[in-house]
């Protein structure tokens, strides 16, 4: 009998394989989301666009939050933080065979839900981001549900790269793959020292990022 250890060990293996078949994972320089600076980036739409590596990532997480909820069914609809997590949360909620949302950013700050979407007080939501780094897209949406007086609310990515196994604090969290990717402040990065290395680009700032 295989171990949850080692089937969550065998996920993360898949999961960065899949990343690197659709060079999910850049090498670089990159100024990340909190202006810190890093050497690497997780460009998960990269993985997302091929439909068949997005539904075996999220057959796996699928799989492994039933085992560890022990529940078949243990949420009744995802919802993820548009643009970014829209697919990821699609396909999560079809592999948990749930519905699946996304939230928007309100001019105002945070979230909201357009579109005719609804979710009930009582209702099980599973928040959905594609990369977790700061968190702070979905503890905004986790905000948004907790304000609408949803109290059953946990989360889930593709990829754990906040360097925290708890990072929405008491909101359980499930994940396929920690990853470690040192970063800097602008002022102590070592990549904008090396004149090898070209300037610190945002994610997305150029063609094919």
């Amino acid at each position: 009998m295989v171990s949850a250890a080692a089937k969550s060990d065998l996920v993360a293996q898949r999961t960065a394989d899949a990343l690197r078949q659709s060079e999910a994972l850049l090498e670089g320089h990159f100024v990340l989301s909190s202006g810190r600076h890093a050497g690497r980036y997780v460009q998960c739409a990269r993985m997302l666009q091929y439909p068949e590596l997005a539904a075996a990532v999220c057959q796996d997480l699928a799989e492994q939050i039933r085992q560890q909820s022990q529940q078949t069914k243990p949420f009744d609809v995802v919802l993820g933080p548009a643009m970014g997590a829209v697919t990821f949360a699609y396909e999560l909620a079809r592999a948990l065979g749930v519905r699946g949302l996304f939230a928007e950013r309100n001019p105002e700050g945070g979230f909201l839900l357009r579109r005719g979407f609804q979710i009930q007080a009582d209702e099980r939501v599973l928040v959905a981001e594609d990369v977790v780094t700061t968190g702070k897209s979905a503890g905004e949406v986790i905000s948004m549900l907790q304000t609408m007086g949803v109290s059953q609310i946990s989360a889930a990515s593709i990829v754990n790269r906040s360097g925290k196994s708890e990072p929405f604090a008491e909101i359980p969290y499930f994940r396929c793959l920690d990853l470690e990717v040192p970063s800097w402040e602008a002022g102590d990065c070592p990549l904008c020292a090396d004149s090898n290395v070209g300037p610190a680009v945002k994610p997305g700032s150029r063609p094919g990022l």
